[in-house]
């Protein structure tokens, strides 16, 4: 297959790529490449997968030294034209949309920016596969979106109509565009909730970076709730599974949807969204153990109250995922903790 994954200079993107190239498909990938965090990591990402980042410029196609089926360009989402001619000019079978801003916290601090890329660059998108036929759009949604909900585990099923960020909202908002064009325009669509992803070449405003930074360098730690917090952490290659096996089998219409009591995960439009997580929350504080094990330091704590926008806890219901797509993680915490504190160790030569 031919196909598109944007935020390929991104955490997710880049390793779901790398899968699709190894195992023959022609692969574009798409990034503007923002300092929301160190362009220096997202370059080395690139730069993994065979693109010399020294050719990067905007709209300009880089072809990888490692892969022939492989190539990158430098474009925003929101720039509607440059998305429209990519399209038309390549002919995608299938769209991996990863690429979006970011973070809780800091859609506090600049939420226009979510509306421009996450709102404004996913209609992009989806006009794009419309127009342009595309087999099947998977598209990044988030964990973030259950919000004030204190049911747990978090199932697709719930309703979550009240997020506490605006990115959550963003999110939101993308699942309810993306059943719009699937009703309408019979577009396969499938929304995936990611829980807390981590591992080699992770993002460095999340917490095993940031805890594993401070740890070994002897800084201490921000522990948010007083500890009293539970995360649905993921290791990547186990995302990168489910990820694909998402791409490969577009969803059908759901002929036994009941209107009078209807499921927000399915649908008579071509449309599922899915939790892809480890459906095994843990205890901040055993986390916060990993990494020290990892590290060899035991960990100076300061502790603070909850952040605005943070959730108490994330657990997902993934039995979904499981029964449609044959998919369970099946790393181990403390295993995955371990490679990528040594990645992080010999990455930034601590």
């Amino acid at each position: 297959m031919k196909i598109l994954v944007t935020g390929t200079a991104g955490f997710i993107g880049s390793y779901i790529a790398l899968r699709l190239m190894e195992r023959g498909d022609e692969v574009v990938g798409l990034d503007n490449i923002n300092d929301y965090y160190d362009v220096k990591l997202k370059q080395g990402r690139l730069e993994k997968a065979g693109i010399q980042t020294d050719e990067l410029a905007w709209y300009k196609f880089v072809q990888s030294k490692k892969h022939p089926n492989y190539r990158f360009i430098r474009m925003n989402l929101e720039d509607k034209q440059a998305i429209q001619m990519l399209f038309a000019n390549e002919k995608f079978d299938r769209v991996c949309h990863l690429a979006a801003q970011a973070g809780v916290r800091y859609s506090i601090d600049n939420p226009y920016a979510y509306i421009q890329s996450n709102i404004d660059g996913f209609l992009n998108i989806l006009e794009a596969c419309r127009w342009n036929k595309v087999e099947h759009l998977v598209y990044a949604s988030s964990s973030s979106i259950y919000g004030l909900n204190g049911k747990v585990p978090f199932s697709e099923k719930d309703g979550v109509a009240h997020p506490v960020s605006l990115y959550a909202a963003t999110k939101k908002s993308n699942e309810l565009m993306a059943h719009s064009y699937s009703q309408l325009y019979n577009l396969p669509t499938t929304g995936l909730r990611f829980f807390t992803v981590y591992g080699p070449w992770g993002r460095p405003d999340m917490s095993p970076f940031l805890f594993a930074d401070a740890i070994l360098n002897d800084q201490p730690i921000k522990v948010f709730n007083n500890g009293d917090m539970l995360r649905d952490f993921t290791y990547i290659d186990d995302i990168v599974e489910g990820v694909i096996r998402c791409i490969d089998k577009a969803p059908l219409p759901f002929m036994e949807w009941d209107a009078k009591m209807p499921d927000p995960g399915s649908s008579t439009a071509p449309y599922r969204i899915y939790n892809i997580g480890n459906s095994s929350p843990v205890k901040l504080m055993d986390f916060i153990l990993a990494i020290e094990s990892a590290c060899g330091k035991t960990a100076v704590k300061n502790y603070f109250p909850m952040q605005p926008g943070d959730v108490y806890q994330t657990n997902a219901d993934t039995s979904a995922l499981e029964r449609d797509m044959g998919y369970k993680p099946s790393k181990n915490l403390f295993e995955g903790i371990k490679e990528t504190v040594e990645w992080f160790k010999e990455y930034y030569k601590q």
